[in-house]
This record gives structure tokens, sequence and C-alpha cells, in this order.
């Protein structure tokens, strides 16, 4: 999953938003020097990812995509799902999701300094471009997925895959409705962070 569906999933705890925010920039057992709830936080974005990565319906997703874009369909149907929690968002919360991104983004910000400075950097360009926000809309994913691209050691242009968003939307959002609600149930039946 991608921020906006991590954020959503992790609740209204503030350090658990934290967490989850920051889990891509902590390796291995560093999440440990962080304070519990943070760490509680850092767990469960990975236990996320590690549902997502072994979910059929999640990998359907990523097959398609597998021929043309290889190691890099992961990152794309993430972004896909990000998509699709937009364009559901009525279905899942009763805040607008404009609301729902400002709050996160006033969260995030007051938390900054017990953040890595990679962290710090992604939330400075994502409040001030309104990241999330831009998810409802292709071409915000198009955008999204170029940023992605610029940032990795060799390029890729994994901006072109919102092609693939345009020419078959009925296809990934079948999908993700399938998957979404077994991945929130997921994280609201995992109790115990080490399991996590």
């Amino acid at each position: 999953m991608n921020f906006l569906a991590h954020l959503y999933l992790a609740g209204n705890d503030e350090e658990l938003l934290v967490g989850n925010f920051i889990a891509d920039a902590i390796k291995g057992n560093k999440y440990k020097t962080y304070p519990e709830k943070i760490s509680k936080g850092i767990l469960m974005h990975r236990s996320v990812d590690s549902f997502s990565d072994n979910n059929p319906v999640y990998l359907q997703s990523a097959h398609r995509l597998q021929p043309t874009y290889g190691k890099y369909s992961g990152v794309i149907t993430d972004m896909f799902y990000d998509y699709f929690l937009t364009q559901n968002w009525n279905r899942f919360s009763t805040v607008s999701l404009q609301e729902f991104c400002q709050e996160m983004y006033r969260i995030l910000a007051i938390h900054k300094n017990k953040m890595p400075e990679e962290s710090q950097h992604i939330l400075t360009y994502m409040a001030k471009q309104d990241w999330l926000y831009s998810y409802q809309t292709i071409e915000g994913i198009r955008r999204a997925l170029k940023g992605m691209s610029k940032r990795m050691k060799y390029y890729f242009p994994m901006d072109n895959a919102a092609i693939e968003l345009e020419k078959n939307p009925e296809l990934y959002n079948n999908d993700f409705l399938e998957f979404f609600p077994l991945l929130v149930e997921h994280v609201e039946g995992s109790t115990n962070p080490e399991g996590m």
C-alpha cells in the first residue's frame, strides 16, 4: 500500500500514524529505538505490506502489470489502490477526503522532529504539493509515479502505467474492492505488534 492507505489503516492514534508514515525509512530492528506506539505503527506498516504482497487478489493486479513493469508492478499497484481508495472513499470513511488529508498533514507536522531525515523531507513535499488529495485523479497518480521514478537510482518510467489505469479502471477497481475489506479485517485482527 502507499501513503494514503497506510495512514487510513492506522486509525486515530497519532503515534501509530507516525510509525506507519516513517516505516519505509526504518530498517531491520531499528524500530525498537522508537517509543512503543510508533514502533507498533512501523510493525503495522510492515504487516500491511506483507499481507498485500501475499494476497491473491492484490497479486492479480500486480501480475497484469508484470509484463511491462516487472519488479515495479507492486509499487504501481500500491499507487493504483490509493487512487481507488479515493474513488471509493465514502464507503470507508465518514470524514471527507479533503478533511482527512489536511488532518494527516497537521498531525505528521506536529511529530516531525521524531522522524528520520528522509521522512521529514518526504513530508515537506507531501504537504506542500498535497500528494494525498492529488491521488484522486489519474494525473495525480501519474505525477506521483514520475516523482518516484526520478528518485530511483536507475530511472524507470513508472508514470507510463497511468495509461493502464485509464484503459482498465474497472478491472483494478474490482480488485481493490475485493481486496481492501480483507486488508482492513487483517489490520483490525492484528493485536500483537510482534506478530505483525
